[in-house]
């Protein structure tokens, strides 16, 4: 028998667990897997840790399932598959932790309470992050519980790195610059001493590109400033959300395109982006295979932002040691990195272009003077650290 740790992460349409053993000081990967289309035809698919499907099914009416659904599911699949191990904590991904809180926490019905009150700052994720840890401090008051934010690595960021140039009252109700995926970028930073000593303990931009994509600069292991903001739709151009835009973009949709905010709201974070710009797909690998003009224009712009962002983060920096790609685009498509090393020749990158094509864990020459590197990312393991961390005071 072995303790266990239940991992969740409830996004807006889907809900992702993992499930890690207790072996001494390690934890091992048992289960994982989710339920998707949450708001379409909702799929189910459980996985070992080989990759290997234990567990599928499917709805055909989304409409009496939901989160509430998956969540039910979740709980009577984990119950049949326990066996003999016991489960001694269940932690969670919450996109935002305000400014309260710089740590993971133990969830309380106090602190559940905090966490609701910062729902308007990031309405999309919040709620569906929170709900299954009020159902399990519900029906499991004694299980511990532990909430990991995605803005916790920011909070060690300078205070002018997280200012805006507003009116005191504004900020004073927690406007500021957050960023986000934190919790990839610190499981990151944690490999990258393995990696390249030297450059860990200097001058990093590690680039998280997925659907969600962020860049982050990081020195000596602590983030100094982020391409996010406020929210989770400022930066880059992401899947379905628009990036940075001129605030003025905003006002010119209410005054003159007549949008209330909901349609805005929809606009920017399900509407624009590489799906908006393509007018195809928010999906990197269909926009690289297609020869659609604006398939090629959407990877262009992304590829084109990353490497805008990389040298402003390089001069927050003062300098550039080391650029790491991490996430589904930076691990996997080999075109987006050459396009970015490429631009970023003028700050000491040299591709190697045979490595990169491979997918080596360095995509630079032996002779460039600023390295690359692609480090694979495990949020799921770094909530699984934390929770096993707090839970063991």
């Amino acid at each position: 028998m072995s303790d266990a740790i239940l991992v969740l992460n409830a996004g807006s349409s889907s809900v992702k667990f993992s499930l890690f053993l207790l072996r001494g000081k390690e934890l091992e990967l048992w289960l994982h897997g989710q339920t998707e289309r949450l708001s379409t035809t909702p799929v189910f698919t459980a996985k070992d840790a080989e990759g290997k499907t234990v567990s599928e099914r499917r709805w055909d009416n989304a409409e009496s399932f939901g989160h509430e659904g998956a969540i039910a599911h979740l709980v009577d699949f984990l119950r049949g598959s326990m066996g003999s191990h016991r489960l001694v904590g269940i932690g969670h991904r919450v996109v935002h932790g305000g400014p309260d809180f710089s740590e993971p926490v133990r969830i309380t019905p106090e602190v559940l309470r905090r966490l609701e009150a910062f729902v308007p700052l990031a309405p999309l994720h919040q709620p569906h992050n929170l709900a299954p840890a009020r159902r399990a401090l519900e029906e499991m008051p004694t299980l511990p519980q532990v909430a990991c934010f995605d803005t916790a690595f920011h909070r060690a960021q300078p205070e002018l790195a997280q200012a805006y140039a507003l009116p005191e009252q504004v900020t004073a109700r927690g406007v500021r610059r957050y960023g986000f995926h934190g919790l990839s970028l610190e499981f990151v930073a944690g490999v990258l001493p393995t990696v390249d000593r030297k450059a860990a303990a200097g001058r990093v931009v590690v680039a998280h590109l997925g659907n969600g994509a962020s860049m982050c600069a990081i020195s000596g292991g602590r983030s100094v400033a982020s391409s996010m903001g406020f929210s989770a739709l400022d930066g880059l151009p992401m899947g379905t959300r628009c990036g940075s835009i001129d605030p003025g973009v905003v006002l010119y949709l209410l005054n003159e395109l007549r949008m209330d905010p909901r349609a805005i709201e929809k606009l920017l974070y399900e509407k624009s982006g590489l799906l908006g710009v393509s007018g195809t797909s928010s999906d990197m690998r269909s926009l690289l295979a297609s020869d659609a003009p604006r398939a090629r224009f959407a990877v262009e712009l992304f590829a084109y932002r990353v490497g805008r962002e990389l040298g402003s983060l390089a001069a927050a920096l003062g300098g550039l040691d080391a650029l790491v790609f991490t996430g589904g685009i930076g691990e996997h498509a080999s075109p987006i990195r050459e396009r970015v090393i490429q631009a970023a020749a003028w700050l000491g990158l040299e591709l190697d272009p045979v490595a990169n094509a491979r997918g080596d864990q360095r995509v630079t020459r032996a002779t460039s003077r600023v390295p690359a590197y692609v480090i694979p990312t495990d949020e799921e393991l770094m909530i699984a650290r934390h929770t096993r961390n707090v839970i063991a005071g």
